[in-house]
């Protein structure tokens, strides 16, 4: 690890993978100087974005002696995802960080993280990742860290002691700091499913493979997740919205969750019920709501069908 030191990490070597689509260069160049000094390589993933994007992504990466892996089309967040960690891999590492392109990590959160995966492994369990305590500063710093409840995965209850590991029910990519040695007995990320629950997918196979997964307190990143956020009547959160071709991906993919046999009975009862909520306010509430309405639903029909890959234009 470059420049910290830490009584609690031995040396493991950590590599950055970071999956751009259409990014915002200023963001994600941000980004790229904040994981720079904290881990021990970065690869860039790019995924089908146009050849203006590529050739400042290019320039950024080259500038700050970092790898950039152009796809050339878009193949999906698990597709590049696993493109990231097929280098890593071939460059021994240790660990890999996930990371999407609209996140900032505090410029500790990597040592710390190595710190409490560290103090999980003492627990004598096996873990598979660890990650920070992500928020989202658009939506009143609510945190996007999710632990086991009856009906399915709730907000987490952060402890206020530095280090606390924090069980959870899955961990969102960005940020998420993945042992190799688990990817080994877990698999990689789920390429069919292209987009959306990737991650909630892996954590759900990781847990049924004995492992488990945490939370670290006093591990920040800050990161937005969705195009906006709009205020819902009788809500205390501002809820996150997505475009319209997503609503088809979080549908479909939603229902082969359900029929994956990773989750117990209550929770697939909690996802159905979720996602029939989903469905019923992106139809009602947000515009343009023929055309979502007709992508949830068959995104739904898809989910039952068994269909994988990117949408079918139809």
């Amino acid at each position: 690890m470059k420049d910290h030191a830490h009584p609690q990490v031995t040396a493991r070597r950590v590599i950055a993978v970071i999956v751009t689509h259409r990014p915002q260069i200023r963001a994600t160049r941000a980004l790229l100087l904040a994981l720079a000094p904290q881990v021990d390589e970065v690869v860039v993933v790019d995924n089908g974005s146009p050849p203006e994007s590529v050739s400042a992504l290019s320039e950024a990466t080259r500038a700050l002696g970092m790898t950039l892996l152009d796809l050339g089309s878009n193949r999906g967040i698990g597709a590049a995802q696993n493109a990231g960690i097929a280098w890593a891999r071939e460059r021994d590492a240790d660990f890999l960080l996930l990371s999407d392109q609209d996140s900032i990590p505090a410029d500790d959160m990597v040592v710390r993280l190595l710190a409490g995966f560290s103090r999980a492994e003492a627990t004598g369990l096996p873990v598979a990742a660890v990650g920070p305590i992500t928020v989202d500063k658009r939506n009143g710093d609510a945190v996007l860290l999710f632990w086991e409840e009856r009906w399915g995965p709730r907000r987490a209850r952060v402890p206020d002691e530095e280090g606390a590991l924090v069980p959870s029910a899955f961990l969102i990519a960005s940020g998420c700091l993945i042992s190799a040695e688990a990817l080994d007995a877990v698999g990689l990320m789920n390429e069919p499913w292209f987009i959306d629950h990737i991650d909630l997918e892996w954590g759900l196979r990781a847990r049924k493979a004995g492992y488990t997964l945490y939370g670290v307190a006093g591990a920040y990143l800050r990161h937005e997740l969705g195009d906006r956020v709009q205020r819902i009547p009788g809500r205390s959160r501002d809820v996150h919205i997505h475009s319209a071709v997503r609503n088809y991906y979080m549908a479909r993919n939603t229902v082969l969750l359900i029929r994956s046999g990773l989750m117990v009975r209550r929770w697939c009862w909690g996802y159905a019920a979720w996602i029939t909520k989903y469905t019923v306010f992106y139809i009602l509430s947000v515009p343009p709501r023929a055309v979502r309405a007709r992508l949830l639903l068959r995104g739904l029909m898809d989910g039952l069908r068994g269909r994988t890959g990117p949408q079918k234009t139809r």
